[in-house]
């Protein structure tokens, strides 16, 4: 497994202008806020990306972002396993925002959309409740469900995966529309 290499804030400002910047954030998440000139593909649709990444790469640098650094990382390895060079952002959106630099928004977006570390929060949260709640009010056996999202986050931690986001990302407020992404993928094709 090949380790992606990763470029500070400060070089990637610096280098903006000379990179194709994607950002692998669901749209709710982009939305909220974005690097100057990224493009949305979400993590979840690289695969159908990959001949336009590709291309955009024999062009020149590609820049992977998301709001940690994770699922850059898992971009990253993915788009490497299919020989295409790119490179992660150290520290996400979160490193780039509190650094100091500007994030755009799209325009027209006026509704707030929680990024995916707070729907999973969210969602554990409500869950292990939920296990404790029906297992003192219907039967003790049902706090399995709060056992389970506890191993899931057990699970998660020491994988850096997480299966609860790879579910949330399915929802229909977490993905991008067919023609959004249809138009996002020949932008990057036109770049």
């Amino acid at each position: 497994m090949t380790t992606p290499t990763s470029l500070g804030t400060v070089e990637a400002r610096t280098r903006l202008h000379e990179l194709t910047v994607i950002d692998v954030r669901t749209p709710g998440e982009y939305a909220g806020g974005h690097l100057p000139g990224a493009l949305n593909i979400p993590l979840d649709q690289i695969q159908r990306a990959l001949p336009d990444i590709r291309h955009a790469a024999e062009r020149g640098d590609v820049l992977v972002v998301c709001a940690s650094g994770a699922r850059s990382e898992n971009a990253c390895r993915i788009l490497a396993d299919s020989h295409i060079p790119t490179a992660t952002l150290s520290g996400g959106t979160g490193a780039w925002a509190a650094d100091g630099h500007d994030l755009h928004r799209p325009q027209g977006t006026t509704r707030a959309t929680w990024g995916m570390e707070r729907q999973v929060r969210f969602t554990a949260g409500t869950v292990v409740l939920l296990g404790l709640l029906l297992g003192l009010l219907v039967h003790p056996a049902l706090q399995i469900l709060s056992a389970g999202i506890a191993a899931g986050l057990v699970f998660s931690a020491l994988t850096n995966t997480c299966g609860m986001a790879a579910m949330l990302a399915k929802l229909p407020h977490n993905r991008p529309r067919a023609a959004d992404l249809d138009n996002t993928l020949a932008e990057l094709r036109n770049r």
